[in-house]
């Protein structure tokens, strides 16, 4: 509440409380601190996540690269003693390929993996929303690896978003037509009559 103070001159004053012991000033901070809290929450979940699955994609690599060991020392002792070296020596040479790419470049790959795998993007649709300054606002080089590197099907993609034109009732060329449009979804006409032959009826 405020105080009512009385002045040199005789005059009443009303003392107002200061702002940070307002009702309204204590709402907002508590609100930005618990959106804080949220967010550095879902930020952790999704960092935990993300280190669950590329633990992943290293024990699987590690895995592929000692089966293929196994079958260069099934073959003959000539060939065994030439090719064993190649085999550390491409491990050597995966493994320092693997730690010399930038941050950068492995977060756009995992932005494009998001992108492609789960709204069925195309590759020049992936490229643009990488770059775009309303959308990732990464550099073109690493839109360009992420975009070489993603793993997914991009018939498939435009399959599904073929799909999703279908339920709309657009006719076949009508939804070709919107899969290779530069303002629709860019994929390329051999993407676009795969989704248009493979539609269901």
């Amino acid at each position: 509440m405020s105080k009512k103070i009385t002045g040199e001159d005789g005059k009443t004053y009303v003392q107002k409380k200061p702002f940070y012991k307002r009702w309204w000033f204590i709402l907002i901070v508590v609100i930005i601190i618990f959106a804080g809290i949220r967010s550095a929450g879902a930020s952790d979940s999704d960092s935990d996540s993300s280190s669950t699955s590329k633990e992943a994609k290293v024990s699987s690599s590690s895995q592929e690269s000692s089966s293929s060991s196994e079958e260069i020392s099934s073959s003959s002792e000539s060939s065994v003693s030439s090719s064993s070296s190649t085999p550390q020596s491409s491990s050597s040479s995966t493994q320092s390929s693997s730690t010399s790419v930038p941050r950068e470049y492995k977060s756009a790959l995992n932005s494009a993996d998001t992108y492609a795998n789960t709204m069925h993007m195309s590759k020049a649709g992936l490229y643009e929303q990488l770059t775009a300054d309303a959308g990732e606002k990464f550099s073109p080089e690493a839109a360009q690896y992420a975009v070489d590197n993603v793993k997914t099907d991009w018939n498939k993609n435009a399959l599904e978003s073929a799909k999703s034109y279908q339920e709309m009732d657009m006719s076949p060329e009508s939804i070709r037509d919107q899969l290779t449009s530069d303002a629709g979804e860019k994929f390329t006409q051999e993407q676009a009559d795969y989704a248009i032959a493979n539609l269901p009826q």
